[in-house]
C-alpha cells in the first residue's frame, strides 16, 4: 500500500508549521464550519470568481470549490523553492533566446533538433528576434508536487499564459476576512503585492522605441473565455486597460488603443490569447481575436508582447525532460529542483517500458493540459488502459509517461469533518528586469477521496497557501 506524506501530521505528531491550526480546527464545531464554508462560497459568487469549462453542459459560471484549511510552508522551505523556481525560470528563458537564435544547445547535442524545430509551438515568425531584456516568458508558472519533508519535484512548466493567480489572491482575501484571528496568531507573509510586481515587470520590458512611462494593457479573448474573470481582475488591480483585439489597431509602426479621447499608443501587451490568434496576417487568417499587423510592430521594436510568441516551445512536456540539462548548459549550475522521472514514448526503449507497465504509470499527451488527454494507470480500468495503449501505439511521440507519484496530502474540510487530500502547488515567477515571486502560490487540491488529479477542470479545488515569516 502506498504511503503519502501528510504535511500536517508526522509520526503521530503535528508538524511545527501547522501547530496553531490544530487548535483552530479542534475548536471549530461542525455547524460553524458549515456556516463559514457557505459564507466563503457566497463571497466567491458575489465577487464573481467563476470557472467555465468548455464543452460542459450545466452552469457556465460554476465556482471552483474553495477549501478553508490552509496549506503552510516554513520560511526555510519556501527559500529553497524560491531559489529553485528562479533558477528554472532563468534557464527556460535562456533556452528560448538560444533556440530562436543560434541553437547552441541543439548543436551541442544536448536536446534533439526535432523536439525544438518540429515542435508545433515553435514559431518561425520570431526566429532571429531577441525580445526586450532577452525575456520570452515573463510569467512562469512552475507546477510542483511534494512527496516528503524535503522532496519536491517539478511536474511541469507553464511559460505561455499560466492562469490561476486570481485564486491565489482571492483565497487570501477571503481567509483574512473570515478568520482574522488566524492572521493575528500566525506571522504569514503577504501576497497582495503581486499586481504591483506584475505591473513593474511588464513596464520593465517596454520596447526601446518607448520614450516615456510605458502604457500597459491586458489583451483578452473576451468574456466567453474561462479565465476572463482573472483578466479583468488583474487589469483592475494593476490599473491598466483590459482590451480585446478590436480595441487595438496598427498604424505608423506602432500599436494604438481606441479611447474616448482618441488613439493612445500601447507599449506593452500582456496577452491572454494563444499565439495562433494574435495576428491574422501572420498566424491564423480566420482569427477575430487578434490585431492585424501586430507581429510586424513587435518585430520592429514598436511593442512588447508578454509572454513572447513562441514561448510555448519551452513548456512542451517532451522538452520538459531536458530542463535540468538547460540549467547545467546555460547557468553552469546543478538543478535545485528535480524533474519527475519521465519516459519519452518516442524513444523505442522508453516506449517498450511504458507499454509493459502502463497500468502503473501516468501517461500524458505532450501538448495536453487541464488534466485532459491523460491516463492515471492505477486509477483506470483494464479497458481504459487498453484503449490508451492503442492511442500510444498509433502516435508514440505524442506521449510521455511518469511514475504515479505519492503526492503529499494536506487536511481538507469534508462532509465527515477533516480528511487528508492530495495537493500540488503553482507559484508564479515574474521575469523582467528582475526575477521576483511573492511568497505563496496556488495550491490545488483533489477533493475526491483518493484522487490524484487536482486540475480545476477535473473537479479539483483550491486552498490558501501560507508562507510563515522567519
Amino acid at each position: 500500500m502506498t504511503t503519502y506524506f501528510n504535511e500536517m501530521y508526522q509520526d503521530g505528531a503535528v508538524r511545527a508549521p501547522y501547530a496553531r491550526l490544530n487548535g483552530w480546527t479542534n475548536a471549530m464545531p461542525a455547524e460553524l464550519r458549515q456556516m463559514k464554508q457557505a459564507e466563503a462560497e457566497a463571497l466567491f459568487r458575489r465577487i464573481g470568481i467563476t470557472f467555465a469549462v468548455y464543452g460542459e453542459g450545466g452552469d457556465p459560471d460554476r465556482l471552483i470549490p474553495f477549501d478553508m484549511f490552509p496549506r503552510v510552508f516554513t520560511a526555510a522551505e519556501w527559500s529553497r523553492l524560491e531559489r529553485g523556481i528562479k533558477q528554472r525560470a532563468r534557464a527556460l528563458n535562456a533556452f528560448l533566446v538560444d533556440v530562436y537564435a543560434r541553437g547552441e544547445i541543439v548543436r551541442a547535442g544536448r536536446i534533439p533538433a526535432r523536439l525544438v524545430y518540429q515542435n508545433e509551438a515553435y514559431e518561425k515568425a520570431v526566429v532571429g528576434f531577441r525580445p526586450p531584456k532577452g525575456v520570452y516568458s515573463h510569467i512562469v508558472g512552475i507546477d510542483l508536487v511534494r512527496t516528503g519533508p524535503d522532496d519536491f519535484f517539478v511536474l511541469e512548466d507553464n511559460c505561455r499564459t499560466p492562469s490561476g493567480v486570481s485564486y491565489m489572491l482571492e483565497n487570501r482575501e477571503i481567509m483574512m476576512r473570515m478568520f482574522p484571528d488566524l492572521f493575528r496568531e500566525n506571522r504569514i507573509q503577504p501576497v497582495d503585492s503581486y499586481p504591483e510586481i506584475l505591473r513593474r515587470t511588464l513596464a520593465s520590458v517596454a520596447p526601446l522605441k518607448c520614450d516615456r512611462e510605458p502604457t500597459v494593457v491586458i489583451l483578452t479573448p473576451g468574456h466567453f473565455n474561462s479565465a476572463y474573470y482573472e483578466h479583468s481582475f488583474l487589469a483592475d488591480l494593476m490599473g491598466v486597460e483590459l482590451v480585446e483585439g478590436q480595441d487595438l489597431f496598427v498604424e505608423g509602426g506602432f500599436v494604438w488603443m481606441r479611447t474616448t479621447e482618441g488613439p493612445k499608443k500601447v507599449d506593452v501587451i500582456y496577452r491572454r490569447i494563444d499565439d495562433a490568434f494574435l495576428d491574422p496576417l501572420c498566424f491564423r487568417p480566420d482569427s477575430m481575436l487578434g490585431v492585424p499587423g501586430l507581429m510586424d510592430v513587435y518585430r520592429s521594436g514598436g511593442v512588447t508582447i508578454c509572454s513572447a510568441p513562441g514561448a510555448g516551445v519551452a513548456d512542451d512536456k517532451a522538452v520538459y525532460t531536458y530542463v535540468p540539462d538547460m540549467v547545467r548548459f546555460y547557468l553552469g549550475e546543478e538543478p535545485i529542483l528535480q524533474n519527475v522521472p519521465t519516459w519519452l514514448c518516442g524513444r523505442a526503449d522508453d516506449l517498450k517500458y511504458v507499454l509493459e507497465n502502463l497500468a502503473e504509470l501516468v501517461v500524458k499527451e505532450v501538448h495536453g493540459s487541464g488534466g485532459y488527454g491523460m491516463l492515471v494507470g492505477p486509477r483506470s480500468t483494464a479497458d481504459q488502459v487498453e484503449a490508451f495503449r492503442h492511442r500510444i501505439e498509433a502516435d508514440p511521440e505524442n506521449y510521455i509517461a511518469q511514475p504515479t507519484l505519492a503526492l503529499s496530502t494536506v487536511p481538507a474540510f469534508v462532509d465527515q469533518g477533516i480528511a487528508p487530500r492530495h495537493v500540488d502547488l503553482r507559484p508564479y515567477c515574474l521575469v523582467g528586469e528582475r526575477i521576483e515571486l511573492v511568497p505563496g502560490g496556488l495550491t490545488r487540491v483533489a477533493l475526491k477521496e483518493g484522487s490524484l488529479v487536482v486540475n480545476s477542470s477535473q473537479g479539483g479545488g483550491v486552498k490558501d497557501t501560507w508562507v510563515l515569516a522567519e
